[in-house]
């Protein structure tokens, strides 16, 4: 008698196969996304990251654990601002590298691929900027250690050179969107929340750069006393670090996974 078919656990996790299914198809419902809510969960997903850049600095300023274990927590840290996207729900521009997906499977346009990242790059810096600017204004920041780790953070990024900002932006992307890709396996807010801290602390602990996190990184520093951060040095951090990010996150892992799962098979 042969055997039954097993039947998958509900809590199981979704196979890569679905998983890239999955992604195809939140790629066209953002792609669709009407203007007013893209700008307003962009704006919250520059806010959430934010967040976790500010909760980053906070801890390891000072820090007495030695330099891998404090990249490491600094990390783990980090990791709330996608948590908070994912799990609360918002727009971010780094994670919507893999839209792709969906151009490549021909479900949407460039047209509508393109006006998603530029309507979410605008709202994420701007609630990037505007949260800097409530920090500095609110004295979170104000012990010295604290604002000197800032200043130093922002001085760092300002000294890279292009080559250097792009090829960062490309590896940061990479674990930032595999980070995201993990959580389309997942069936609960747990397994979401498990998936996602390891690969972004490893962006962070690695010294990537991470666009979004760059325009709050960079305003603060400036509205703390950072020397050489102006509007010029926004830019030349900003232009490579995002342009490596589309690479890392569209090309490296949308691509990539496209071709895996979704690319039309050729006939025999």
């Amino acid at each position: 008698m042969p055997d039954a078919p097993v039947t998958p656990s509900p809590l199981d996790a979704y196979p890569p196969a679905q998983m890239a299914r999955l992604v195809e198809e939140v790629g066209v419902r953002k792609a669709n996304l009407p203007t007013v809510p893209t700008l307003m969960l962009g704006l919250l997903a520059g806010a959430f990251i934010s967040f976790g850049a500010l909760f980053y600095t906070i801890v390891i300023s000072e820090s007495a654990l030695g330099y891998g274990p404090t990249r490491l927590m600094g990390g783990l840290a980090f990791s709330l601002g996608l948590i908070l996207v994912i799990v609360g729900g918002a727009e971010l521009f780094t994670g919507n590298s893999l839209i792709v997906m969906a151009l490549a499977q021909r479900r949407i346009t460039l047209a509508a691929l393109l006006r998603n990242w530029g309507l979410v790059f605008v709202a994420n810096f701007a609630g990037a900027v505007a949260t800097a600017f409530a920090v500095a204004w609110t004295g979170a920041l104000s012990h010295p250690a604290v604002t000197a780790t800032a200043i130093r953070i922002a001085e760092a990024k300002i000294g890279l050179d292009p080559i250097a900002a792009f090829s960062r932006g490309v590896l940061c992307n990479v674990l930032v969107c595999l980070a995201v890709w993990l959580c389309f396996a997942a069936r609960t807010v747990a397994d979401k929340v498990l998936v996602i801290p390891l690969p972004i602390a490893a962006f962070v602990a690695l010294g990537f750069e991470h666009s979004i996190a760059n325009m709050f990184f960079l305003p603060l520093g400036m509205l703390l006393g950072a020397e050489k951060v102006g509007v010029a040095g926004m830019l030349a951090n900003l232009i490579p670090v995002t342009l490596g990010n589309i690479v890392g996150g569209g090309l490296l892992v949308g691509g990539v996974y496209w071709a895996i799962y979704l690319r039309p098979k050729s006939k025999q």
